[in-house]
């Protein structure tokens, strides 16, 4: 895959309008009197919600997060969405060589994404390269496929999630320039359980709600939050300082990078259930991440 030039990507990705509107019965939009609608003026129709069931979508900023076989010729793609969080796609015929989807169903590349469809898998209709984006190479595209690996196993399909679609651009584009990738892994990590309601607030003491103390020793209970650490503990011991530095995004202190990778290794493995991360696995045997 060759570079693309660098330019504004959040206005590359996020200048798409998304439209919702009604399918009809035919497959085709329902026909229009327009004589009769320029002679009386018509109020602006309400548009349906996004998850009315039988609505086409056009013109969506997405992410491939993962695709795999579906049938002889196609394939099932999960995308990340702006407005619509994580969506199962049938694409139909995209495995046939002349596919002009082949070559667009890339991963960590901007897409405008279209659909229909009434069930929770629904079919694609369209997706164009949007562009604007440099390309992820070695140990940055490990990093993009763990980034989605957390994605597709975290976040419930269509729970639109805008602030994470937005941190999650701004990490490839991170990653892309060769910033430090320990230091963008945390930043995306805590985002994301931030983002799916999971994470409590680093800052305050679950016992007392006070403010958390830069020299204090603390465990973080993944359902409550932080508190000072008690003789018996076997969660990973961080400071007050880490704690305080991590809701700054301060990755600075080479303390800070230690205790937060241990940290948020618990706090995800708890989230998870225990399934473990493929991609994180690699990252660890390679570069310690």
């Amino acid at each position: 895959m060759g570079s693309h030039p660098d330019t504004d990507t959040s206005s590359a990705v996020g200048g798409h309008a998304v439209i919702v509107q009604p399918v009809s019965l035919s497959g085709c939009d329902p026909k229009v009197d327009t004589a009769s609608a320029v002679a009386t003026p018509q109020p602006p129709r309400k548009r349906p919600s996004p998850r009315t069931v039988g609505t086409r979508v056009h013109g969506q900023p997405a992410f491939v997060l993962h695709s795999y076989p579906y049938k002889e010729t196609s394939l099932i793609v999960e995308l990340l969405t702006r407005d619509f969080g994580r969506v199962a796609l049938i694409a139909k015929g995209a495995k046939r060589p002349h596919s002009q989807l082949r070559g667009v169903l890339q991963t960590f590349q901007p897409l405008s994404a279209g659909w229909t469809g009434k069930n929770e898998l629904r079919t694609l209709t369209d997706a164009d390269w949007v562009g604007g984006m440099l390309p992820l190479e070695k140990t940055a595209l490990l990093c993009g496929f763990y980034l989605n690996e957390l994605l597709v196993k975290l976040l419930a399909r269509d729970d639109a999630h805008p602030k994470l679609f937005d941190h999650y651009v701004a990490t490839l584009n991170q990653l892309a320039h060769q910033e430090s990738p320990p230091i963008v892994l945390r930043k995306f990590e805590t985002a994301l359980l931030k983002e799916t309601g999971v994470a409590a607030d680093l800052t305050r003491c679950t016992s007392t709600r006070a403010k958390v103390l830069a020299e204090v020793q603390y465990v973080v209970e993944p359902e409550r939050g932080p508190r000072p650490v008690q003789p018996d503990d076997t969660a990973p011991r961080v400071s007050g300082k880490t704690l305080l530095d991590m809701e700054r995004e301060d990755y600075r202190d080479a303390a800070t990078q230690a205790q937060s990778k241990q940290l948020m290794r618990f706090l995800l493995a708890y989230h998870l259930n225990g399934a473990p991360l493929n991609t994180r696995q690699i990252l660890i045997d390679l570069m310690q991440l």
